[in-house]
Formats: C-alpha cells, sequence, structure tokens
C-alpha cells in the first residue's frame, strides 16, 4: 500500500517538473518574439501593465498545462 503511495508522489513530482518546463518554455518563446526585453521592461523601466500581461500569460499557460495533465 506504501508502495503505491509513493507511485503517485513520483508521477505528481514528474507532471509538477514537466509542466514547469513547458512554462519557462513558453515564456522563453514570447521573450524572443517581443521586441523588448521583458524582464528589462518590468524591472528597470517599472513597466506596470506588461508585468501584468506577463502575470496572465503565466496563469494562463499554468491554467491550460494543469489541465492538460489532469486529463
Amino acid at each position: 500500500m506504501e508502495a503505491l503511495h509513493l507511485q503517485y508522489i513520483g508521477t505528481a513530482v514528474v507532471y509538477s517538473i514537466l509542466g514547469i518546463l513547458i512554462l519557462l518554455f513558453a515564456f522563453w518563446i514570447i521573450e524572443v518574439i517581443t521586441p523588448e526585453n521583458i524582464r528589462k521592461e518590468i524591472f528597470e523601466k517599472q513597466n506596470k501593465a506588461l508585468a501584468i500581461i506577463a502575470a496572465a500569460f503565466i496563469l494562463a499557460i499554468g491554467i491550460i498545462i494543469s489541465s492538460a495533465i489532469r486529463g
């Protein structure tokens, strides 16, 4: 019975890592196709509108990944 719980924990960890990697890859793609560096705009120039858009993008991709993992 305990091995069964470890299997579920291992599966959850693998899916979590996979989801995070997909999220980072998607954010990297957006970073590449935008004309300005998003991180530079947000941190150095304090562009709050871009920070809100980036946060919304991360949440949206996270919801999509979560739905895909659940099945």
